[in-house]
């Protein structure tokens, strides 16, 4: 059976969904679900402590980046006592998890290369789907990786069809805080399937930086606020220096009372089973007065304007 160490908290997900926790050997130090995944070693962490406000971290990832390093290191030592056959990993994001080039040379120098190092590089909701199979594939079970998929579009898809008749309300989603950065990638999709159009983020493209002054001539009717890797408790002490910026209170959002604090940790940002999840979430903040608040106050609350 496959000794597998998954250095994404998303492929955690995908390799559970799959059936296959029990081939899990290591994680990453942000793996958190399912319950449980806690126990097992971990291997990697990041080069700087990720505490502070946005701003702060910010800055600490950019200082990382700008010396040419990685935001994260292999405990190799670990890697070796493991001896996993599949490394699952990440090309998309170098802020997200350690480099796919890194893991491999810890493979190959520590490992022998004898590893499978699957690289997941999820762009758009389509590329979430074809990385969901490699996982299966290279976990030997291909027809659950089908099934899973499967299942995620069924859900989206119910979604989609309760919408359909909706107003399409145009929505900023924020997946960090200062600075300011709209979220792309997959996030506009999910939002065009609840009934939203994201003002910023593009389809299958990183997300992009933001100025104000463009959030102010936009004046989004929704603003959902789910930054990368923050629950939402953290969500909502970090979210209080939005009321600083100049003209944040004119915003229609703000002033309809249409803004919401999410937890990015759990939803959204992981682009792994829960996208389906997080598509309902979506539906919910958007069409209050047609689809029941089920998450509200779990996955998501609404943000008080003072």
């Amino acid at each position: 059976m496959d000794r597998v160490v998954s250095l994404l908290p998303s492929t955690t997900e995908i390799v559970h969904a799959l059936g296959c926790g029990d081939r899990l050997v290591g994680r990453s130090h942000e793996c958190d679900h399912p319950a449980g995944v806690e126990r097992l070693p971990i291997v990697t962490e990041p080069k700087a402590p990720m505490t502070g406000t946005s701003a702060e971290v910010d800055r600490q990832v950019r200082t990382i980046l700008e010396q040419a390093l990685s935001v994260y290191r292999v405990h190799t030592d670990v890697l070796v006592e493991l001896d996993p056959t599949v490394v699952l990993t990440q090309s998309q994001c170098e802020v997200c998890a350690v480099s796919a080039d890194e893991v491999q040379q810890a493979v190959d120098v520590h490992l022998d290369g004898h590893a499978e190092v699957v690289a997941l590089e999820p762009n758009g909701l389509a590329d979430v789907y074809a990385d969901v199979r490699r996982v299966a594939v290279a976990l030997g079970v291909p027809e659950r990786g089908e099934q899973l998929v499967a299942d995620m579009t069924a859900r989206i898809d119910a979604v989609t069809r309760r919408t359909a008749d909706l107003p399409r309300r145009r929505v900023l989603t924020l997946e960090w805080i200062e600075p300011l950065m709209a979220a792309g990638n997959w996030m506009p999709e999910l939002l065009a399937a609840a009934g939203g159009q994201e003002l910023f983020g593009v389809a299958g493209r990183h997300s992009p930086w933001l100025e104000f002054d463009a959030v102010r001539a936009a004046d989004p009717e929704v603003i959902v606020i789910l930054p990368c890797g923050f629950d939402l408790p953290r969500t909502r002490e970090e979210a209080a220096v939005l009321r600083e910026l100049p003209g944040w209170s004119q915003l229609r959002a703000v002033r309809e009372g249409r803004v919401a604090l999410t937890d990015g940790n759990r939803f959204f940002n992981r682009p792994g089973p829960r996208l389906a999840e997080s598509t309902e979430i979506l539906a919910e903040i958007l069409h209050p007065d047609v689809v029941a608040p089920a998450h509200r106050g779990d996955a998501w609350e609404p943000f008080p304007t003072a």
